[in-house]
């Protein structure tokens, strides 16, 4: 059985590839519901939600991710570690200079320490190099040779540039243009002063993050404990080498889902793959110490699904079952047992149950993982931000669509290749873009969800800052 089979309840999240014009399909309280019910064995019963089962709007869902994420990381530990092992964790608290950036005034060019005004005699035995202790004060009418970095003599009017200055035959320094108060002098604390804040709790950890806090006087940063995944990928039919055959096909979403989890920060502990076998799943929910639990596929009513009857009896409270999103309806995101009965509760573990097809995964990993991670490590999702699309875009008549997108100019692109089962669009797309029902047409402004190794446009303006 394909993972389009195991995945999907009679054909609600099928769509064709290119393009994608199909009929209106039913939102999931109407038929499609009524036989997925039929079909389920008798002996399986389904976790019950506190009020009777429909699909969650695909921003309501976002949100409940957040807030169990948010709920289950209050009181998380945090650790110290070295600038060294800091790289992709989060910052537990405010990161505070703890010295002025500089430290003292600096000279920003290679060139002449000058002071009062021109020509100037050049005191020849002297050089002010960066990191060595100050020269003596400069008297009006002296200059001495600077490096780039090199602490300013007191008394300093200002620093000319070598390829602005000219040494005539008596030794005298000459200034080839105006020399104006204070330029290319970095002035102390032009940057910051000891104990501003330069960055807040939550901000995730950056190669320039790093630089800063050196920078500012800091050996160890204090972060929070990275959330730790395990991915259960499930079925009979998955191969993990060579070349589809006899019905079986390779298992993308194993080499996939690590990676993307690790970009989101998180510990993945395990990719483990299991067969359609409900006690092995069980098992393994139950027995894993994972923060986050992801599985993939099995989460429809089939007769080998069995994600929902292993949650009915690990004790789990079903907190979004389907979400009115395509690809990627049949997800599903629970709490489980914070700890085994009659013994010492643990922390709150959850459970994401992603679709088998690939795409529609990774619409699961978006639409519940992303918030839940971010919100579990402190870390706030990313602004939203909307681009107009360049071309029409086909809606679901009732649901929210994601659709592979590529950046173009001040335009998003949408990618053809954008089936459930397909993964050609989104290898090649910087992020995906939030299609509401009915569709867009071009020049609609829609809202783009970023991929964690891309740069969006937003991203790349407000890093345009210069500190010099």
């Amino acid at each position: 059985m394909t993972p389009q089979e195991r995945t999907a309840p009679t054909s609600q999240d099928a769509e064709p590839e290119d393009p994608p014009q199909r009929r209106p399909e039913p939102d999931g309280d109407g038929v499609d519901e009524a036989l997925a019910l039929v079909a389920r064995p008798r002996t399986q019963r389904r976790p019950r939600p506190a009020e009777p089962h429909r699909a969650t709007l695909w921003s309501d869902a976002r949100a409940v991710a957040a807030r169990a994420g948010a709920a289950a990381g209050a009181g998380r530990p945090t650790r110290s570690v070295s600038l060294g092992q800091a790289l992709g964790q989060v910052l537990a608290e405010p990161l505070r200079a703890l010295t002025d950036l500089p430290s003292f005034d600096t000279s920003a060019m290679d060139g002449w320490a000058v002071a009062g005004p021109g020509p100037w005699e050049i005191r020849e035995t002297e050089a002010v190099l960066a990191g060595h202790a100050p020269t003596a004060a400069l008297a009006d009418g002296t200059a001495v040779r600077i490096a780039t970095g090199a602490r300013i003599p007191a008394e300093t009017t200002a620093v000319l540039r070598s390829e602005h200055s000219r040494t005539d035959s008596g030794g005298r320094l000459h200034a080839l243009r105006p020399v104006v108060q204070g330029q290319d002098i970095r002035p102390r604390g032009q940057e910051c002063r000891s104990g501003d804040q330069l960055l807040p709790a939550g901000t995730t950890v950056t190669p320039a993050v790093l630089g800063l806090a050196a920078a500012a006087g800091y050996d160890e940063l204090r972060t929070r404990l990275r959330p730790r995944v395990e991915v259960l990928v499930l079925g009979d039919e998955l191969l993990t080498a060579g070349r589809p055959h006899d019905g079986l096909i390779r298992d993308a979403l194993g080499p996939m889902l690590g990676p993307w989890l690790s970009a989101l920060g998180a510990e993945v502990l395990a990719t483990r793959r299991i067969g359609d076998d409900a006690d092995a799943l069980h098992a393994a929910v139950t027995g894993s110490e994972a923060d986050l639990v992801i599985t993939t596929g099995g989460t429809a009513a089939g007769p080998v699904d069995h994600v929902h009857p292993v949650l009915a009896k690990a004790g789990a409270a079903l907190l979004v079952d389907g979400v009115k999103v395509r690809p990627g309806h049949p997800m599903l995101l629970a709490r489980l047992d914070p700890g085994p009965p009659g013994g010492r509760a643990g922390p709150v573990r959850h459970l994401v149950g992603l679709p088998g097809n690939p795409l529609a995964a990774v619409s699961g990993l978006l639409t519940l993982a992303e918030p839940l991670l971010r919100a579990l490590a402190g870390a706030p999702l990313p602004p939203p931000y909307r681009v107009p699309v360049r071309d029409e875009v086909h809606g679901h008549p009732h649901d929210t669509r994601l659709v592979p997108v590529v950046h173009h100019g001040d335009r998003a692109v949408p990618l053809h290749y954008n089936g459930p089962a397909m993964l050609r669009g989104i290898a090649a797309a910087d992020g995906m873009a939030v299609v509401p029902s009915g569709g867009a047409r071009p020049g609609d402004a829609l809202e783009i969800l970023d991929l964690p190794w891309t740069v969006s446009p937003a991203q790349e303006a407000s890093q345009g800052v210069c500190f010099t």
